[in-house]
């Protein structure tokens, strides 16, 4: 078939072979219908045939000469160079990476999650857990015992200061170390016998901006206590009463709560420490 033309107005000769169409029933680049051999073939394949043959040469498939009359050239164009590449074109015509980006972003996080659980785990394996802890033993003197198994990379004590025994978290810089140091268990460290278990969770890094900074800050630290499941329906004069009636005079108090929890949380600061 020799046809081709990029618009209404502007016609170029192209010599192509399409299949069930006569050489001779090409006029100005016109198919006439009643040459085409059908064989048995529907309008729907022929169809087919048609825009295969636009897609192929990158013609205009708005002229009208690709497409015989009795053919709806408004739904094939339609059908066919609008809606065929909608996987990869918007609504207003513009290519949508949208998706791509949401792929990309989805997978990064994937992996971000995998990495830090990773570690996570690592740094589980690393850890110990002490507990029965005496109350006068620092973190310095913990971490002292524990270096003679390996190098102490983080050393947690946690618990009520004024209770009597209270609880720790010692990470080493490998696991081996970890595994060598549970032979402190019942280890008499101050006035009580250590326990010393493979830890379940790992110790969370400390905020370097959430510290006393000063001498006044720790100060002020000492002299503020930390309190939780404050009922929503007390109001803050209650709280400042409740503490000044069985602690003393409250320089200064905040509570803090949300619409999701049904309580709310408080940090009472004393005008003299505790």
């Amino acid at each position: 078939m020799a046809a081709g033309a990029k618009g209404c107005d502007e016609i170029d000769v192209i010599e192509v072979v399409v299949p069930n169409v006569k050489s001779e029933s090409v006029v100005n680049g016109v198919v006439k219908e009643s040459d085409v051999v059908s064989n048995g073939k529907s309008e729907y394949e022929m169809q087919d045939i048609v825009v295969h043959m636009l897609n192929n040469l990158k013609l205009n498939p708005m002229a009208k000469e690709f497409v015989p009359s009795s053919y709806n050239r408004d739904q094939i164009i339609f059908n066919n160079f609008v809606t065929a590449d909608k996987m990869n074109m918007g609504g207003d015509g513009f290519r949508n990476n949208r998706r791509r980006g949401n792929n990309f972003n989805q997978s990064r996080r994937r992996m971000h999650s995998r990495s830090f659980r990773a570690q996570r785990e690592d740094s589980i394996r690393r850890t110990v857990y002490v507990s029965d802890l005496d109350i006068n033993i620092t973190e310095e003197q913990l971490a002292a015992l524990f270096s003679a198994y390996g190098q102490v990379v983080d050393c947690r004590v946690c618990g009520d200061p004024h209770s009597r025994l209270r609880f720790a978290f010692v990470e080493f810089a490998d696991e081996y170390s970890a595994k060598a140091s549970l032979c402190l268990c019942g280890t008499i460290l101050g006035f009580s016998q250590l326990k010393v278990l493979p830890s379940k969770t790992a110790i969370l890094p400390v905020n370097p901006t959430f510290l006393p900074r000063s001498e006044d800050e720790r100060e002020m630290c000492a002299r503020t206590v930390y309190c939780t499941n404050i009922d929503k329906m007390v109001s803050q004069a209650d709280v400042k009463f409740f503490f000044e009636t069985r602690c003393g005079v409250v320089s200064r108090l905040r509570l803090l709560g949300d619409q999701v929890h049904s309580t709310r949380i408080g940090f009472v600061e004393f005008v003299k420490s505790i």
